[in-house]
């Protein structure tokens, strides 16, 4: 089963494109909203984003499988309970929000594009290949639990 050792790790593009996202904040004038109601809003935006990761990381812990994502072929058990009835991913649903809660943060519509690149290239060239290697090693079981729960939320 081949490893994803080509790929980005998906915390280290989470921080180019938050790095991107705070560059393209500064292209275009941002929206005017009060600050109060934005900083709400990314507080609760980053607050379910770190929640969501945590719940995620801490729950392959407590199944001592692997949270390397450039490593399924180490996986020694699937997680089915928890946040991982929500989400096949909640650890790519927690760095989405985060991005997510900057782009709100920098009131920049242009840095929206941050969150939306990250998902469109975490779901081509890191989740789907984790698909395949993880169908590959726990068949029918995995395949079940793609059709119960949606890739993202």
């Amino acid at each position: 089963m081949p490893s994803l050792d080509h790929r980005v790790p998906p915390p280290a593009l989470a921080a180019v494109l938050a790095a991107c996202i705070w560059g393209l904040s500064h292209v275009l004038p941002g929206v005017d909203v009060p600050t109060s109601a934005r900083v709400a809003l990314t507080v609760v935006i980053a607050f379910t984003g770190l929640s969501f990761g945590i719940a995620g990381t801490l729950a392959f812990r407590k199944a001592r499988t692997t949270v390397n994502p450039l490593r399924p072929e180490r996986a020694s058990s699937l997680v089915l309970t928890g946040v991982y009835r929500i989400s096949r991913n909640p650890m790519y649903v927690g760095m989405a929000l985060a991005l997510l809660s900057w782009a709100v943060y920098l009131a920049s519509p242009l840095a929206l594009l941050g969150p939306a690149l990250f998902i469109a290239y975490i779901t081509r060239f890191q989740i789907k290949p984790e698909e395949q290697a993880l169908l590959a090693k726990f068949g029918r079981p995995y395949e079940q639990y793609m059709a119960r729960v949606r890739r993202w939320i």
